[in-house]
């Protein structure tokens, strides 16, 4: 049985792991001043590699902000799942540290194992409990995962379990249905988040869980924070704090991105609408 601590070996290996080619593959690039992105759960056969490679490639930036969930070692403990392609998305991190970007790693409770490596660095990747981030504009803006908000978790971590694995096997269900749709020439949809946005006591934990993470900005002097956990891409003002949730990379493939004049921005990858330039990613919400 892997331990908790066994789950950071991917990461940790890759540090003297082969570096990736410095050619960039993409030729559509769009240079962020920062992207924050969470929710990666590398380890899952739901994790969406392939596309966040290739969003990383297209995007490069100054600050990259890993907000939590990156590894998931929930998954890890009970069935080892490490493809090719999940290492490649850790190498590709750990060159952009050595490139110049600044890439700090804000673990969730998914990888919590890593959070006794808070005040480290690892490759260049530096490991905090919490950060802030100052935009271009002069927002600051508080980066957490979010998951102290969560009653489950903070109360009921069996039931965080339990529901995790559910989650899990809509995830495989969505797979399946997904090949599907691709043969008959459809485009990707989600069943778990339509479910989630379909059923009023979700609906209604979202938002208790979003008014609570922007009291608590609020209250320690922040103008905006910017979290994950939820796996809902959001951007809008809650009494008078701008909350953003980037989203994840198992079921909506989004990015919060902050652009070189401090502009912020919610993007999904690969662009969904026809019109947008081959490349670049879609315009979900701007402020």
């Amino acid at each position: 049985m892997r331990t908790t601590f066994d789950a950071l070996g991917p990461l940790l290996a890759g540090l003297d792991g082969p570096a990736e080619d410095d050619r960039e593959e993409s030729l559509h690039r769009r240079r962020y001043r920062s992207i924050f992105i969470s929710d990666i759960h590398l380890g899952t056969a739901g994790c969406q590699a392939g596309p966040l490679l290739d969003f990383l490639k297209a995007h490069p930036s100054d600050h990259l902000y890993l907000v939590g969930d990156i590894i998931d070692g929930w998954q890890l403990r009970k069935r080892w799942y490490w493809p090719q392609s999940h290492n490649d998305v850790v190498q590709k991190l750990l060159r952009r540290a050595r490139k110049g970007c600044r890439v700090v790693y804000v673990p969730g409770n998914h990888d919590e194992f890593a959070r006794q490596f808070a005040g480290q660095h690892f490759g260049g990747i530096e490991v905090a409990q919490e950060a802030v981030h100052v935009t271009a504009a002069g927002q600051r803006l508080w980066i957490v995962h979010g998951d102290h908000f969560d009653g489950v978790i903070q109360c009921a971590k069996w039931l965080a379990y339990v529901g995790d694995s559910l989650y899990e096997f809509t995830l495989r269900m969505n797979r399946h249905l997904n090949s599907l749709r691709a043969r008959l020439g459809l485009p990707y949809w989600s069943l778990s988040a339509y479910l989630k946005h379909k059923v009023k006591k979700a609906l209604n934990y979202v938002t208790d869980f979003e008014v609570a993470v922007a009291a608590e900005a609020r209250r320690r002097g922040h103008q905006g924070v910017v979290c994950g956990h939820i796996h809902r891409a959001e951007m809008r003002d809650i009494g008078g704090v701008l909350y953003c949730n980037d989203g994840d990379w198992v079921e909506s493939r989004t990015a919060l991105v902050e652009h070189l004049d401090g502009r912020l921005e919610l993007v999904q990858w690969p662009p969904l609408l026809p019109a947008a330039p081959a490349g670049r990613a879609a315009l979900v919400e701007a402020a």
